[in-house]
């Protein structure tokens, strides 16, 4: 996918990955439908085509029709695959234990992470069962999307190795492209905006948007395939990742910086001040082509590297996600050259960005943190009854969990502060507006309401991020 690290000719044969490679021969596909189903296959289906309609290094899909008439799509795993990648993840990861112990230097790569998530997912890819739930989501979560088809789950016919699925009859997006070039800005704005909507309203990805997974039917509208690699993101990296990409967008690294590193878990050995220069440099470098080349995955990546050099642990799912920025990112490169697609992708960002912050969701947030105040503030006598009680009778050096209990006890005294503070500015607002010669008393008055909100809201989502990095 990546038009601009290898020669033509190496990339057009490792292409052949997508979904020609030589098939599995029709004997052993047969012989796995059959063991996985528990039937003869002629009583399975009414035919079964021996060709298939492609083979990649999962698996390959067969086209069938089930005894009701139904047109499916029979995706049957690669025998032996299994031991493969066990094979494989175990000579990686002596490889890289390897490379690091003899060249120290490629420590700064945080390569066992690379090997582990690439192990997750083959994990998941090879997972069938994952694969169809995740098409179960995928399907409900863009129920509304007019432009996008996703095929459903044929349940019956599907178990273990073997995972039937409605047939998509359309063709795939890159040959499509060579006859409707004029089609593809749409189709690309209409991946962008489906990769942003589930990641930040579902949290919720494709993680290997390639040509293959990518499909044109008849009608115009897009079919999404191959559910086997997808990531998810909790809440409070997916706020993290808004205002990251929207730094990234507008270039700003100290921002850029502070939302990395509330997605990254928490370390005591990041350098900050070497992080910012590294990230407002690779910012740099990125915006000084025109905006509308500006690679989200290439800042991503930046972001990763510049992480790596400086203490950062990468999260996992960022590796992921950046992988999937990257893929799409090149198949936009291919299909619509000349295509802005930057210019939709902020425009999707500026409506998420408002709908993450705008009053209802300040409100429900709001909710959250009374709730969140009122729970703290009926543990924290109990939590100090139970410390001094341990006090008390000299039985500190046995108390299980003291350090966890000590934070805990911390963040109860800091978020109750902040609580009692942020309410008062709140109630003198309002005595202050409720004062009848008006004029700077309710301009002033304004001002502390609308400062004691925005604070309980800040407050809220630092404690919920706190607690999610604690756990």
């Amino acid at each position: 996918m990546r038009r601009d690290l290898l020669p033509a000719a190496y990339l057009d044969e490792l292409a052949l990955l997508h979904d020609q490679l030589p098939a599995i021969g029709i004997d052993a596909v047969h012989a796995t439908v059959e063991a996985e189903l528990g039937a003869p296959l002629a009583a399975l289906f009414s035919s079964f085509a021996e060709t298939p309609l492609g083979a990649a290094t999962i698996a390959q899909v067969h086209e069938a029709t089930l005894p009701d008439g139904r047109r499916v799509a029979v995706k049957v795993q690669r025998p032996g695959l299994g031991a493969m990648i066990s094979t494989d993840i175990a000579a990686l990861s002596y490889l890289v234990a390897l490379g690091e112990t003899l060249f120290p230097r490629l420590r700064v790569l945080d390569l066992p992470v690379v090997v582990r998530e690439f192990a997750k997912s083959l994990d998941r890819e090879t997972d069938f069962n994952r694969e169809a739930r995740s098409i179960v989501l995928f399907r409900t979560a863009m129920a509304d999307f007019s432009d996008l088809w996703i095929p459903d789950v044929v349940a019956e016919y599907s178990r273990g190795s073997v995972l039937t699925l409605e047939f998509s009859a359309g063709e795939r997006v890159d040959f499509y492209a060579r006859v409707h070039p004029e089609t593809m800005p749409r189709s690309m704005n209409t991946l962008v905006t489906l990769m942003l909507q589930t990641i930040f309203e579902e949290g919720l990805f494709h993680a290997d948007p390639h040509p293959g997974n990518v499909f044109v039917l008849p009608d115009g509208r897009l079919s999404l395939l191959d559910f086997g690699n997808t990531g998810e993101l909790d809440e409070p990296m997916r706020e993290s990742l808004i205002l990251l990409l929207d730094a990234v967008v507008k270039g700003d690294a100290r921002a850029a910086t502070e939302a990395y590193l509330e997605m990254a878990p928490a370390s005591e050995n990041v350098n900050r001040a070497a992080l910012l220069v590294d990230i407002k440099a690779a910012l740099h470098e990125i915006r000084r082509t025109n905006l509308a080349n500006v690679s989200i995955g290439n800042a991503f990546d930046s972001l990763l590297r510049a992480g790596s050099r400086n203490g950062v642990h990468n999260p996992g799912e960022f590796v992921l996600l950046t992988r999937a920025f990257v893929i799409l990112e090149s198949m936009i490169g291919q299909l619509a050259p000349d295509h802005d697609y930057m210019e939709s992708f902020r425009e999707e960002i500026s409506r998420l960005i408002a709908q993450h912050f705008s009053p209802a969701r300040i409100k429900e947030k709001t909710t959250k943190l009374a709730r969140e105040t009122e729970r703290l503030i009926s543990d924290a006598p109990n939590d100090t009854r139970r410390v001094l009680r341990r006090f008390a009778d000299g039985d500190l050096g046995r108390l299980p969990g003291l350090e966890a209990l000590g934070a805990r006890f911390s963040r109860n005294l800091e978020r109750l502060a902040s609580s009692i503070a942020f309410a008062a500015l709140v109630i003198g607002g309002l005595m202050l507006l409720l004062t009848p010669t008006g004029g700077w008393h309710h301009i002033l008055g304004e001002g502390m309401i609308i400062s004691g909100i925005v604070g309980m809201v800040i407050a809220g989502i630092g404690a919920l991020r706190r607690d999610h990095g604690q756990r």
